[in-house]
């Protein structure tokens, strides 16, 4: 059983950089063809995606956050991580590190969620 959970500050002063780490349990981050997701809700709204790291180590980000967002990954540590630069309380949302087989297709495991608000 694949298990991921989502690690950080829950609260980020705007301007700032948020930073989230996911952990992943029950399998790595390298296996073939498993892309490592990031996605995050805000109040109110649906899902957006974020970005994706996969199992080889290509980055793909949406184009509306491509400037301010980066993932890297620890696989010593089968963690993946999210930053986004320059928040604003607009990027107040629950983040969630999910997985899917491939780019493509449904998600298959998913963290919690973790609330980040950005506030002075």
């Amino acid at each position: 059983q694949v298990q991921l959970q989502e690690s950080g500050p829950g609260l980020v002063k705007p301007s700032q950089t948020l930073s989230l780490t996911c952990t992943v349990s029950g399998g790595s981050i390298t296996t073939n063809y498993y892309a490592w997701n990031w996605i995050r809700q805000p109040p109110g709204k649906g899902l957006e995606w974020m970005g994706v790291i996969t199992y080889d180590g290509r980055t793909y980000y949406s184009p509306s956050l491509n400037t301010r967002t980066s993932i890297s990954r620890d696989t010593s540590k089968n963690q993946f991580s999210l930053q986004l630069s320059s928040v604003t309380p607009e990027d107040t949302a629950v983040y969630y590190c999910a997985r899917r087989p491939f780019l493509l297709g449904p998600y298959d495991y998913w963290g919690q969620g973790t609330q980040v608000t950005v506030s002075s």
